[in-house]
């Protein structure tokens, strides 16, 4: 089967030909057919990521295919279709997954959707809901709003019955964001972005998926009892975050790692994606990608993620 591997982390990722183990005990066999792009391999990539496999491995985060066999101790027949979280080798034809990260997928789910979905989808609805606590009539910054997780979170805070702020930077992704549910826009270039939050009333519970300078403003610009949650740092930077003034003000820094969720709990990420799901499955929520690459293009599919040319998610497709 072919695999984009990383071998090294200093050296660019490459195609290769790799044989498929036979799957063990709770675990299966998947012929992938889609896979999902995040942030997060770029970090993988360079050895960054605060989950980063052992050399080699084989790059991919999120795919969805179809079970081929089935190792002992399984419930999933061949045939299945199904959305692996796979925290590695989903940029490949084949992979061998443990069961407990595989999540059977409605018919009507596509699986360039479903390889699009879980990640981003899963971060925004445990953090608006568990951790932030986002109420209907709440206003909801999002930094990063057109990004992979960034429109999920506008997406699904407006759901929830939120006043949805969208920052991202240009006219073409604030388009995109708005589209999406939010009713006010700013772009990230804006000046003095923090006032310009406070203008408009302020912020409850603030998504930060980029960090810097725009989570600086945003951790500014939270009312009384607010909520940050701490998503990412697609700016390169961590925010600084003035803890004098978290006091005062009596606000909440949560962070949110959803593969985390494997090991801290694993019923509320079922439960989650399962909700998720359904509500994609009835088209209440519309996962938005904005390329598809075969796996020979991976390398493109990589870089147009790296200059942030995206919005929403990209998808690198195996046949």
């Amino acid at each position: 089967m072919r695999a984009y591997e990383v071998t090294a982390h200093d050296a660019p990722p490459r195609l290769t030909d790799r044989p498929l183990p036979a799957p063990g005990p709770g675990e299966v066999a998947v012929e992938i057919a889609a896979c999902g792009l995040n942030f997060a391999d770029l970090l993988m990539c360079a050895g960054k990521y605060q989950d980063t496999p052992p050399l080699p491995f084989v790059l991919g985060l999120e795919a969805a295919g179809t079970v081929t066999a089935a190792g002992p101790c399984t419930t999933l027949a061949p045939g299945t279709r199904v959305a692996i979280y796979a925290g590695q080798g989903g940029l490949a034809e084949a992979g061998v997954f443990a069961e407990a990260r595989c999540t059977v997928l409605p018919e009507t789910i596509s699986f360039e959707t479903a390889a699009a979905f879980q990640i981003a989808y899963g971060t925004s609805h445990l953090a608006l809901t568990q951790r932030a606590r986002l109420a209907p009539g709440e206003t909801l910054v999002v930094l990063g709003a057109a990004g992979g997780v960034g429109l999920t979170a506008v997406e699904i805070g407006a759901r929830m019955g939120a006043r949805v702020i969208a920052v991202a930077r240009g006219l073409e992704k604030l388009a995109v964001a708005k589209a999406a549910g939010a009713a006010e826009v700013l772009d990230a270039e804006t000046p003095d972005l923090k006032a310009a939050l406070k203008d408009l009333g302020g912020a409850d519970v603030v998504y930060d998926a980029v960090g810097g300078a725009l989570g600086t403003a945003g951790f500014g610009a939270l009312r009384p009892g607010g909520r940050f949650l701490v998503i990412g740092f697609a700016g390169g930077e961590q925010p600084e975050l003035k803890l004098n003034h978290a006091l005062v003000k009596n606000l909440e820094v949560h962070g949110l790692y959803w593969g985390g969720y494997l090991k801290l709990d694993p019923a509320a990420l079922r439960r989650s994606m399962q909700e998720l799901f359904a509500l994609a499955a009835d088209g209440s929520l519309k996962p938005h990608i904005s390329a598809t690459f075969p796996l020979d293009q991976v390398e493109e599919a990589l870089e147009m993620l790296r200059t942030r040319r995206s919005t929403g998610k990209i998808v690198v497709t195996m046949r």
